[in-house]
């Protein structure tokens, strides 16, 4: 293994570790479950869907970006040549910007991406927890995203890392010290947004979709910064949510008949 990515393990790894001690010395809200029997389930869905898109989505998706690199299409690779790095990142930001909030609209899909909003507390583990199969949903979707984003391969793995950094940042039970949280929202997603976003009022829950760049939530007109942290009250509180947050009930969930987003 080359040094250079054992560097960036580290780094990660650094990153992550740190992210999880400011959670338990720093929490953004107070618990209301037990965090290690929670910790654990989100675990385990997180490692499903993992295999899935190390095996399935990521493949698929690099032979797209070759692809895209070697013909010249896209949109990043009709930009001049410094910025196609750059767009070709924010282009797939936007991309995933637009599946979220139709994973909120339509109804197919939010039963699937509810699975990931029934979590009745937020903290890092709540980034990797998702329905395994929703990730052979969204392939499709995914797959469009890279190639009408023109993303390079280059541009492709730079935006993965970015999403996977920003969501378990943003996911995270952390209280950014003084207006660090408010300052970075202007660029980008942070706790306090993505705390809002996870609210169990549909009105708050509907808002903040972004995963990245917070321009996005500002341009469509979703941003919202105007909820305290203690106000919130994290979750799906319909009529079957407390019964599917067993990881059994859980991977059953998406195909019970449950509640649309609506209620």
């Amino acid at each position: 293994m080359k040094l250079g990515k054992i560097a960036m393990m580290a780094a990660a790894g650094a990153v992550v570790g740190g992210i999880l001690l400011m959670e338990r010395k720093k929490p953004l809200r107070e618990a209301k479950t037990p965090t290690i029997p929670r910790n654990i389930s989100n675990a385990v869905l997180g490692a499903g869907c993992a295999v899935i898109v190390a095996a399935v989505e990521e493949p698929l998706t690099q032979a797209i970006a070759v692809k895209n690199l070697e013909k010249g299409r896209g949109l990043a690779q009709r930009l001049p040549r410094p910025l196609r790095l750059i767009g070709g990142i924010a282009a797939m930001d936007y991309g995933f910007y637009c599946w979220h909030v139709a994973t909120h609209r339509v109804p197919f899909l939010w039963r699937f991406h509810r699975v990931h909003h029934i979590d009745p507390d937020m903290d890092a583990s709540t980034a990797v927890r998702f329905h395994p199969l929703d990730m052979f949903v969204s392939l499709p979707w995914r797959l469009v995203q890279v190639r009408l984003s023109g993303a390079s391969p280059k541009s492709l793995r730079w935006w993965r890392n970015f999403f996977n950094f920003s969501i378990l940042f943003h996911h995270s039970n952390m209280r950014l010290p003084g207006l660090t949280d408010n300052l970075l929202a202007r660029a980008f997603t942070t706790p306090k947004m993505h705390g809002i976003h996870h609210s169990s009022i549909k009105s708050e829950r509907d808002s903040n979709y972004t995963s990245g760049l917070s321009f996005w939530d500002r341009l469509h007109g979703t941003f919202r910064d105007d909820i305290p942290q203690d106000e919130i009250d994290i979750g799906v509180y319909d009529r079957l949510a407390s019964e599917d947050l067993p990881l059994d009930r859980t991977l059953g969930a998406p195909f019970r008949d449950t509640p649309n987003q609506q209620v």
